[in-house]
């Protein structure tokens, strides 16, 4: 029996969560079909304990092809596979970019999509308990608020930065962007505030509104080269078909969104052709033009065991959760990446690095994990040069993607990344660190190592920030995939909302611009545009 709805929403994270929202709310009915299981695990809400979801049935972990510039490493690119998608598996960042980066989408050929165009956008999505203001909102329905933990380590973080002559910064989205401090979250009373939390548990009940769970989308129906609906498989094996009598939007992110555009035949023709795949539309910029945030660690130890290593453990975790369940505070209530900073290392006026400090180390699967107590300073590329891409393996919609992050294959980016790299060596050296670090674990203990000797480690270490985008890219431009109000050039009733239309990577974490392009995708179509 084929269901039928008013929209299909394919993807029930970030973008998929808030699009839904609106178009319930609307009056419209919704099918929302998310591959994952529901969020929930307490491991989601509290907020320092989502690493514990990356890994398991609710994350996606993707990995790439051998990548030349990183040493011919496979790189490992967890994504969120649960009701929030990537908010309910991030560290929870509210940070919204930089006013030249919309700029910038506007003058790519994205009219309507300059900073005077979204920060209202931005503002009316957000319940900031802290600012207001010309570029704060304060009674949005997204909880944004500021960390109830700081680890000494966070603290110390920040003070050696200012120590190494850089300034204080309370509000990454404030005037000014540049400078060291904590990052504004998105929590609230002690929790995590998911999309699925903020926007589609108002809806429990709501008759409009259809949500599967552990549904694998395996492709579009296309009647006369439109979208007619989409077809899909439960856990246990059966295969389900719906239509939609208005629109079907794609919301399944930069990797997931192109995969069933593929599987659908729209795609490069060759590359479907070689895959037995119809082509119904020959649209080669699917699946290009992919670009993630770049990050290499340098690594501290400490000289009291005072990081997070061994907190969830015997009698210390048994505290942390009595203090997280009575009062919402505490070491529960941490993002872990509570504190961080934006800095201008080629001196345009603009940062082009961002830091995540980590008061821990954390090694990925490849190179084991560090049982030693120490610190992360992770800087990252913030505008990236370096391209990759996303292709099938094989027309099963069950097979992995194939794809090439192209970390670190442009010189520009090994250069901004060395020279974050020397900031963050230099910030650890100043005195609030050097009384709490005993050592400098990597890229190495000597002050004046070479540059040959930190390009080694970072070939050796550079990882995701977690922010794959520009898969779909928006323009007006014969290769653009989609159109400035979301629409699938050439395929009628099909839209994308989600970080795969990025023409260029927004500088900073991406949760906070993707739903603002949710909810921009919810205001063209409630507009029939």
């Amino acid at each position: 029996m084929t269901e039928n709805f008013d929209y299909i929403i394919a993807g029930a994270g970030s973008a998929g969560c808030t699009l839904a929202n609106r178009l319930v709310n609307a009056g419209k009915r919704v099918l929302l079909v998310e591959a994952g299981p529901a969020d929930n695990t307490r491991f989601i809400d509290m907020p320092a304990t989502f690493a514990k979801v990356i890994g398991t049935a609710r994350s996606w972990i993707y990995e790439s092809d051998p990548e030349p510039a990183v040493g011919g490493r496979r790189l490992p690119i967890p994504q969120g596979r649960t009701l929030g998608g990537g908010s309910s598996i991030n560290a929870m960042l509210y940070v919204r970019g930089q006013p030249e980066d919309y700029d910038g989408w506007r003058d790519l050929g994205c009219p309507g999509w300059g900073w005077d165009d979204v920060l209202p956008v931005f503002r009316r999505l957000e319940r900031n308990e802290r600012l207001a203001g010309e570029r704060h909102g304060d009674a949005g329905p997204l909880p944004v608020s500021d960390p109830r933990h700081r680890h000494p380590l966070s603290l110390a973080y920040v003070r050696a930065a200012q120590q190494a002559g850089y300034r204080y910064n309370d509000d990454f989205n404030g005037e000014r962007q540049e400078g060291v401090g904590f990052y504004q979250t998105t929590t609230g009373g002690g929790e995590r505030q998911s999309t699925a939390k903020v926007f589609l548990k108002p809806l429990a009940g709501n008759a409009r509104l259809k949500i599967v769970t552990d549904a694998l989308v395996t492709g579009l129906i296309l009647e006369n080269g439109a979208a007619r609906g989409l077809s899909y498989t439960t856990a246990g094996g059966g295969q389900h078909m719906a239509t939609a009598e208005a629109e079907v939007i794609l919301a399944a992110g930069a990797l997931g969104t192109p995969k069933i555009m593929l599987l659908s035949g729209l795609g490069p023709a060759a590359a479907l052709a070689g895959l037995g795949i119809p082509v119904i539309r020959d649209i080669a910029a699917v699946g290009a033009d992919y670009q993630d945030h770049v990050a290499a660690p340098v690594y501290a130890l400490t000289r009291q065991p005072i990081s997070l290593l061994g907190e969830d453990r015997g009698l210390r975790a048994l505290r942390h959760g009595v203090q997280y369940v009575l009062f919402r505070n505490g070491l529960l209530a941490s993002n872990v990446v509570e504190s961080g900073g934006f800095f201008d290392t080629d001196g345009d006026g603009r940062p082009d690095v961002q830091f995540h400090v980590l008061p821990v180390m954390i090694e990925s699967a490849q190179h084991g994990s560090i049982e030693r107590h120490g610190m992360e300073i992770n800087p990252c590329v913030l505008r990236p040069k370096s391209r990759g891409s996303i292709a099938l393996r094989s027309s099963d919609p069950n097979e992995p993607i194939r794809f090439t992050t192209g970390f670190l294959s442009h010189a520009d980016d090994r250069a901004t990344l060395l020279a974050g790299m020397k900031i963050a060596r230099t910030v650890l050296r100043q005195p609030a660190l050097q009384a709490v670090v005993s050592e400098e674990l990597a890229p190495g203990a000597a002050a004046d190592l070479s540059d040959a000797a930190i390009l080694d480690h970072i070939e050796k270490h550079a990882k995701t920030v977690y922010h794959p985008s520009g898969t779909c890219r928006m323009g007006t431009d014969a290769t653009a995939v989609v159109d400035p109000q979301l629409r699938v050039r050439g395929v009628p009733r099909l839209r994308i909302c989600d970080a795969s239309i990025m023409p260029r990577l927004t500088s900073g974490n991406t949760n906070a611009p993707v739903i603002m392009i949710a909810d921009r995708c919810a205001d063209f179509i409630l507009a029939g545009a």
